[in-house]
């Protein structure tokens, strides 16, 4: 099994933990459902779009931003992706910087993003969204905080990871879900199902019921690897996942080790996967994020990530026409949300 912080019942079928908890879990699915109605605090003049998910952990949210990001591209707009920079120390609104922040700053996330645009991080993020304005940017593409409701949203595209959909469908301590599912889907304007599963299926029949369109991909490795022997390992939310992928592309994997989500290598932990792979005449092979948080953090990491060869993936959606209709949709919600502000304005100067 994984290792990672949730804890493992959050993921199983309905059990006495997770009944033991529900109480609390009943008290907070409350508050933070409030939280969720409260107007938006602030607002930017152009549109934002959120990346976000109904549960804690990692849903395929980071790969869904960088094919928003190149498409927005492709229409000659410039994208800056906001983000709050899970795991790093800076919370100020700053801008990434890859020949200058590592993981430890600013997260694994940010890192990547911040090849395919402008990427600010901030914990405050009306304070990140007017610095991405101010480069210049005139579309936003938030990554996460889909529950946060300080930052106006034009458009909500929530991802759900097909093999653990929403768990055991608990809120926060009883399961993995932030809010309430039902309540959570009046904010969703469109869902989009990452991978195939019995769990992800359910989520679709519970969106479709709901009205809410929903858009299928799968996440598709770039390049291809070399004709090795390989010892794998990742500290991702779901490292299986990761392990899937390489059984489907048909690699010779010896072995491998996950570790928990964000992870940050300890130097023994460095050597110890390069004994590994030696001992099994084995190459490393890791993920992007965990390349991200190995480059610029000390000598053995950078000793194992100069050893490991990274697994590239990408986002591959159905139908590339409904990530045309999301752009299209936040530039008019945009455009109606500053009419409506403008006319706002108009009626307290006159009033």
């Amino acid at each position: 099994m994984a290792l990672d912080e949730a804890p493992p019942f959050w993921w199983q079928d309905i059990s006495w933990q997770a009944w033991l908890l529900s109480p609390i879990s009943f008290v907070y699915g409350r508050a933070a459902g409030k939280r969720m109605d409260f107007a938006a605090s602030a607002s930017v003049d152009v549109p934002v779009i959120c990346v976000g998910n109904f549960i804690v952990g990692g849903a395929g949210k980071t790969p869904t931003v960088e094919l928003l990001s190149k498409f927005v591209r492709t229409r000659g707009m410039r994208p800056g992706i906001l983000t709050r920079g899970h795991g790093g120390a800076i919370t100020a609104a700053t801008v990434v910087k890859r020949d200058h922040h590592n993981a430890h700053d600013v997260g694994d996330e940010a890192l990547l993003h911040a090849a395919h645009a402008i990427t600010v991080v901030s914990a405050d993020r009306p304070s990140g969204a007017a610095m991405l304005v101010k480069h210049g940017c005139d579309v936003i593409l938030m990554d996460d905080g889909f529950q946060n409701p300080s930052l106006e949203k034009d458009f909500s595209l929530v991802v759900v990871d097909a093999k653990r959909g929403l768990g055991n469908g608990f809120t926060m301590p009883s399961g993995p879900m932030r809010v309430p599912f039902r309540h959570q889907l009046l904010y969703a304007d469109t869902v989009i199902v990452i991978g195939d599963g019995k769990r992800g299926d359910n989520v679709i029949r519970q969106c479709a019921r709901a009205g809410k369109p929903i858009l299928k991909a799968a996440i598709k490795a770039k390049g291809k690897l070399l004709p090795h022997t390989y010892f794998a390992y990742a500290g991702i939310a779901d490292p299986s996942k990761f392990f899937d992928t390489l059984s489907s592309l048909g690699t010779d994997v010896k072995g491998t080790q996950a570790f928990g989500d964000h992870h940050f290598f300890r130097d023994e932990e460095c050597a110890d996967l390069m004994a590994q792979a030696k001992r099994m005449n084995a190459r490393l092979l890791t993920t992007a994020k965990d390349a991200a948080r190995l480059k610029g953090m000390g000598q053995a990491q950078e000793k194992l990530l100069e050893a490991s060869d990274v697994l590239n993936v990408e986002l591959q959606t159905e139908d590339a026409s409904l990530i045309e209709n999301i752009l299209d949709i936040a530039i008019e919600n945009a455009t109606q949300r500053r009419l409506k502000s403008k006319k706002r304005s108009r009626q307290k100067a006159t009033a």
